[in-house]
């Protein structure tokens, strides 16, 4: 998610801890909802039954994006009833003071997220029940020269996470990655039980990689340079009744205003188009309503694009998080005959 060459590794031990959380408030402006007063960003809201989860990075220990002397905090986890709250803490998902894989040099969460930062907590159910965490670690593609991503094994929609979790399916797995090796924004498909990586690079442009079934790596198969989109982050991916769609903005890091963008495609794997002609026309929304879209979430059947309504700042704890609902409002391309077109509804700004 954020560039920034570091060569130096701290070390950091920090207790976990339940930081004072705030009350929840949630605006909605006929299907959009708002949601302020929660210290979870640039994660996912997702849903088991009748209970919605959101999951996200936290601020409010200290942690400045670039600043390796402020701690990392760790991915957070609430519940709620409804989409608007209330939400409810529950946990980080795993110790952000613990060690990694063992396999993989043995450092501490601390050492890998501060400065850098640990961004984009995805989590999905896997058809055999078992959910599972993916993000993403930038400093491991600037210091080992690796992929910057982590999967972990979860004990349930809630976690706990990872290989401290324990059994029955705690794990923590560096994943072998081929298409997506680099280290950017990510989002993850489930199309019908079969995992698709979208993933941002360097060149701030969007690849796909199809995962093996257990979800916890690549396959090799894949393309990229998805419709030869440039300086492009914050993918975000769902299937409507026809088409496959990659939903994007442009690349600044915690910037508001920025654009809510697609690109469509017949096969998760593309080739992906977007709209010819005027940039307008690929647009759904100028600024994302001041805010910078996340990723797509689908709840209760409703693709929603996810937003975070970042300010001034490499600190982020008061940013609020809105869903906004993706609904196509006639044809996803040019029309033949060259008639007046739209393909999504614009964003309820309120």
């Amino acid at each position: 998610m954020r560039h920034r060459f570091f060569t130096i590794a701290f070390t950091f031990i920090l207790s976990l801890s339940l930081w004072a959380v705030p009350r929840s408030d949630a605006v909605v402006t006929g299907q959009s909802i708002t949601i302020t007063g929660i210290d979870s960003h640039d994660g996912m809201v997702y849903q088991d039954g009748d209970t919605f989860y959101w999951v996200g990075t936290r601020y409010a220990c200290g942690f400045v994006w670039t600043n390796p002397a402020t701690p990392w905090c760790g991915f957070g986890v609430w519940t709620a009833p409804e989409p608007s709250g209330p939400w409810t803490f529950v946990r980080n998902l795993f110790d952000p003071s613990g060690t990694s894989a063992p396999a993989y040099f043995q450092e501490s969460w601390q050492t890998i997220c501060r400065g850098d930062g640990c961004y984009n907590s995805r989590m999905l159910r896997r058809g055999d029940g078992v959910w599972v965490l993916w993000f993403n670690a930038p400093r491991d593609l600037l210091v080992h020269g690796g992929n910057a991503y982590w999967v972990m094994g979860c004990n349930g929609p809630a976690g706990p996470c990872g290989q401290s979790a324990g059994a029955p399916y705690g794990s923590t797995i560096k994943p072998p990655l081929w298409v997506c090796n680099a280290g950017g924004d990510f989002s993850i498909l489930d199309d019908a039980g079969t995992w698709y990586l979208y993933c941002g690079h360097g060149s701030h442009t969007i690849s796909v990689e199809k995962l093996q079934p257990w979800g916890t790596g690549g396959t090799g198969l894949g393309s990229s340079n998805l419709a030869g989109l440039s300086w492009v982050e914050g993918v975000g991916a769902f299937r409507s009744a026809s088409k496959y769609i990659i939903t994007y903005g442009g690349n600044c890091p915690y910037c508001s205003a920025t654009d809510t963008s697609y690109a469509v495609a017949n096969n998760p794997m593309g080739p992906f188009s977007a709209p010819p002609g005027a940039y307008g026309r690929r647009i759904i929304s100028g600024n994302s309503c001041g805010g910078q879209p996340r990723t797509v979430v689908t709840l209760n059947g409703q693709p929603y694009e996810q937003v975070d309504h970042w300010y001034d700042g490499y600190s982020q704890p008061n940013a609020s998080t809105s869903l906004f609902p993706l609904v196509e409002s006639g044809p996803l391309m040019a029309t033949p005959n060259g008639s007046p077109w739209t393909g999504f509804a614009g964003f309820d700004c309120g």
